[in-house]
């Protein structure tokens, strides 16, 4: 998840300070700021977000006319990078998550582990990953886009100028609307990255009495299509109504989260959050938003792994209603430790990167 961010020739340190410490520790190279020495952990981070520009902040710099918020260059591709390297990374637990949630024979997430390799080695962690890495990448870069715009618009119709500093509904309803965008777009991708993972395929080194059965899915591409062939569209939209709830709630915690624990660990008398409150605010943010998630994660994997002819589940109510009677409220509670465990270091690593691209894409720009 590191990689080495492209630093111009001829920055020094004191510009570099500029970053991530107040102006008073910034203009003294003599003292140093509580940051100096996390500045070389920083270089070597893809990171993203730049002037006093996290959430609970000001639009001011990045509005462009009336209705458009001017993004830096670069930073959709770096949103993009950040977004389809957590989903790498973290696929593996992803996939184990996704059984453990629609799958009852399993006695834990050691369990799961096991049996799967023991099937289907290492590459059964990784089904379908890449169509959901592209999509993520993407989607990433759209989720950002969408928040920040909303932000600014909810402050222009709000307070009159984009200048305005949001408030927390402010913040949760920008984070809402970046979490329905998500939903529509990577709703098929979704349905197909459950599928994948859940279908079985023996390694062929696995030694077994019966005859290896041929995949109904050969890859991401083949299963949306067979969804749409057998299922209509509709079949590549199921679960779209768990994963609405979700997401839309979700975000909404992720981004007043994030702003709020930024607000609270940065010092008086500095307007940018330090880089451990950068790490520290993303990471619980990730794991907050994730643990509340849980339940209708749950529903969601549960509805869209339901193939035609099965029609297990009606909708959302009758899916809960069914999975609760049939195995108690805990669940709903089904792979929570697994998305706690995963969403601190992804989420970690996302802030990190959004708040330091745009802050080097903002510092240059206002040298022009």
């Amino acid at each position: 998840m590191l990689s080495v961010l492209n630093v111009p020739h001829g920055l020094s340190l004191l510009e570099l300070k500029q970053f991530f410490c107040s102006p008073k520790e910034a203009a003294n190279p003599a003292e140093g700021c509580q940051t100096t020495q996390e500045l070389h952990i920083f270089l070597v981070l893809r990171a993203p977000d730049p002037d006093a520009v996290h959430p609970m902040e000001t639009c001011k710099g990045r509005v462009e006319g009336d209705n458009h918020l001017a993004l830096p260059a670069g930073h959709c591709s770096v949103d993009a990078a950040q977004g389809g390297l957590s989903t790498a990374v973290g696929y593996p637990l992803d996939t184990v998550k996704v059984r453990i949630q629609t799958e009852g024979h399993y006695n834990g997430i050691w369990h799961c582990i096991q049996e799967t390799y023991r099937t289907e080695r290492v590459l059964g962690f990784y089904k379908g990953v890449s169509a959901s890495v592209f999509t993520v990448s993407l989607i990433s870069s759209v989720s950002f886009g969408t928040y920040r715009n909303f932000l600014c618009n909810i402050c222009k119709l709000r307070y009159g100028t984009a200048d305005a500093k949001p408030s927390g509904l402010d913040v949760s309803l920008a984070g809402g609307a970046a979490g329905a965008v998500r939903v529509v777009l990577m709703t098929p991708s979704e349905v197909a990255k459950v599928r994948m993972q859940t279908q079985r395929n023996p390694h062929p080194s696995v030694t077994s009495s019966q005859p290896l059965s041929k995949p109904k899915y050969r890859g991401s591409l083949h299963c949306l299509k067979v969804i749409a062939k057998e299922e209509g569209f509709g079949g590549l939209y199921k679960g779209c109504s768990a994963l609405l709830c979700r997401d839309c709630s979700s975000s909404a915690i992720y981004f007043l989260t994030y702003s709020s624990l930024c607000d609270w660990l940065t010092p008086a008398g500095k307007n940018k959050p330090g880089f451990l409150v950068v790490l520290l605010s993303g990471g619980s943010a990730g794991v907050l938003a994730w643990g509340l998630a849980t339940p209708l994660d749950v529903l969601k994997s549960r509805m869209q792994v339901d193939e035609s002819g099965q029609h297990k589940y009606k909708g959302l109510i009758h899916c809960a209603r069914e999975s609760i009677r049939q195995e108690g409220l805990k669940v709903l509670f089904k792979g929570l430790g697994l998305n706690c465990i995963r969403a601190f270091p992804v989420n970690m690593v996302v802030f990190v990167t959004y708040e330091a691209v745009l802050r080097f894409t903002d510092h240059f720009a206002n040298k022009k």
